[in-house]
Order: structure tokens, then sequence, then C-alpha cells
């Protein structure tokens, strides 16, 4: 099996600290920050316990298409991508709140309706909706960002009255959410994708600039359909072809995982870990069209990793 990266453990000259993600390493510098996107997999806001081969490289890669292909919307921390897991960008203050902005009755949301809630995050939901409807406009439903177990989902109004961000920079944080979303619609369209539901993270430069920060419209942060055979499928109450993470959750609830106290998580197979990377690698190549070249390295991928960021900060 081809390599995978559990973890880094890098120490740089310059760098002032570090922060291990659930999925990312970030190394920080005074002007800057590092981020290597390692191959752990997490779901329920939980890490599993193997790596998945070319997950990083899929997720950075995705991101850097994106941060690309959106500059012009909304400003974003990226400034080089020198290696295919590592990204090198501006540093930010991130914003204690993550963007989720969904356009179909999927996931999280579709289990709080069918659970018999019609708000969701103060937002009201019409009856009569069946899991993957689309909903009558795009809607924002923000969480929390927790650094340790499960972010919680949050209202506008109980965002601005805790503090957690101003009214001023909140109302540009929707501005951009919805600029993005739209954007991220029409690639995907493009590409035979309805992009379903996603989430962004937006931090403020030393300029006072707010930026987009983090991963965007990445398996980890997005769900998928597949345009073709969507109205067929919704019609006849077939589960929609996903191309996202959601099948990981799946297999979870499967095995009787959730990620609550006292379950188990579920034995990783070699055929499961080799089945979670291909189809990383299948998402990669719909959502940009472009062909997946795998790193190819003889040595030690996280000794290439060390050497390539030191010769770049």
């Amino acid at each position: 099996m081809a390599q995978a990266i559990k973890e880094t453990n890098f120490t740089f000259a310059g760098q002032t600290r570090s922060y291990r993600g659930k999925v990312r390493d970030i190394y920080y510098f005074p002007d800057k920050l590092v981020v290597v996107a390692t191959d752990r997999i997490s779901a329920f806001d939980v890490v599993l316990p193997k790596a998945i081969p070319y997950k990083g490289q899929v997720l950075n890669q995705i991101a850097a298409y994106f941060l690309q292909a959106t500059a012009e919307l909304v400003p974003n921390w990226l400034t080089q991508v020198p290696h295919p897991n590592v990204s090198i960008g501006r540093l930010c203050e991130p914003y204690p709140v993550e963007m989720v902005i969904r356009g179909y009755l999927a996931g999280h949301a579709w289990r709080e309706y069918k659970a018999g809630k019609r708000s969701i995050c103060g937002v009201s939901l019409p009856e009569g909706l069946k899991e993957n409807d689309p909903l009558p406009e795009p809607i924002i439903t923000p969480t929390t960002k927790a650094h340790e177990g499960h972010d919680m989902d949050i209202s506008r109004e109980e965002i601005i009255k805790s503090g957690r961000v101003s009214e001023i920079d909140y109302l540009v944080l929707e501005k951009y959410t919805r600029a993005l979303f739209a954007r991220g619609t029409e690639m995907a369209f493009e590409k035979g994708l309805i992009l379903v539901d996603t989430k962004y993270e937006f931090g403020k430069g030393d300029d006072e600039k707010i930026y987009l920060i983090d991963e965007v419209h990445t398996p980890d942060s997005s769900r998928y359909f597949y345009l073709n055979g969507y109205e067929e499928r919704q019609q006849s109450g077939e589960p929609q072809k996903q191309l996202s993470k959601e099948f990981v959750r799946q297999w979870l609830i499967a095995k009787g995982f959730q990620g609550q106290e006292g379950q188990q998580i579920p034995e990783m197979t070699d055929e499961i870990v080799t089945m979670i990377s291909d189809r990383y690698i299948e998402l990669y190549e719909k959502v940009t069209g472009l062909p997946f070249n795998k790193i190819n390295t003889s040595g030690s991928l996280t000794e290439e990793i060390k050497a390539n960021i030191i010769e770049n900060i």
C-alpha cells in the first residue's frame, strides 16, 4: 500500500508554534502559516485510526484549485502551494464559527428535519420536504468552531449577541459565503455535479481585511450529488449518488458508530482503506476535471515534505 502521512512533528527555524487539527498539521510563523494536509480522516468529529493514502494530496489540491478560482470574488489566505500536501499563506485570526451553507436538505440538516425540527440555526424550513430535496433558496446554518469534540449549531443572532463576531463583520461573512456558494454551484454544474452543501471559514488579517481561510469545496467540507439522474432518483425515492465524505459516515453508521460515547470505531481493513482512497481520487478528478497524479517518492514522504517546506519559508 502507498505511503500515508498519519502525522508530522516538524520544528522549523523561526516557527512560533504548531497546532494539530483533525486532518491538518499547522506550523505558525510571525507573518505566515504552513499547512500540511495529512492523510488522517475524521467523521463525526472523531479522527479514525488509519490514514488514507493520497487523501491529503486530494484535499490540498482541490482547495488550491478553488481558492485560485474564487480569488477575485473573495480575498483568501493562500500564497503558494510548493508541494501537493503543503499550502503556505497569510496568517489570519480565525473567527470562532464555521459558515455552513445548504442548497439541499441532506446530511445533518435532513437528520434534524426528520426528527421533527422545522428550524435550524434560526432558519425556518417548510413542511413536506423529502431527503435531498432542493431548498427554496440556500440557507446559512453556522456552527461553533470546536477545537475538540462536536461543533454545535448556532444562529446568526446568537453569534452576534455572544460577541463571537461583530454584526458588521458577520454581514461580510454572509455576503462572502453566498458569493462563494454561487460560484461553487456554477463550477460543479459545469462538471455534471450538484454542490449540495459546504462550509467556509474566515479570518481577519493584520491589515484588518477579512480573508477566506482553510479548505474550499473539498470532500471533507462539501457534499456533491451527480447531476445526471438526480430528478429520477428523487421522484422514485432512491438514494442520491453522492461524491462526498458521506459514504464514510454511512459506512460507520452501518457499523454502529456515530461518534457517541461508548461506541467502538469499526475495523478499517486494507480493503476499506483502499476503497476510501479510490473514492477521494475519483472526487478530485470529477470536481476539477483534471487527472490525478499520485505523489511518487522513493524515500520518506514525510522527509520530502519537510525539505520542501524548509526551501519555501
